[in-house]
């Protein structure tokens, strides 16, 4: 993607619903913060994602991935 492309699409995320806004603005924010060096900061959503991960059961059994890769692996 050319510079003035990026330049463009950025120029209408604005025209987009502020639901829609919010995903590409968070990603350029941890693209910055990671070029600037800055440390990372999880928003308040993704603590409340992370910490219900760690305290329920796992998401899925091994048996459970295994089912969904070979469902994806060419034979």
């Amino acid at each position: 993607m050319t510079k003035d492309q990026v330049k463009a699409v950025l120029e209408r995320v604005p025209t987009w619903s502020e639901h829609r806004q919010q995903e590409p603005a968070e990603i350029a924010l941890e693209i910055e913060a990671e070029l600037g060096g800055a440390e990372y900061e999880a928003t308040p959503d993704e603590l409340a994602a992370i910490d219900e991960g760690l305290a329920g059961e796992a998401a899925a059994t091994e048996e459970e991935v295994n089912a969904t890769f070979a469902m994806f692996r060419r034979t």
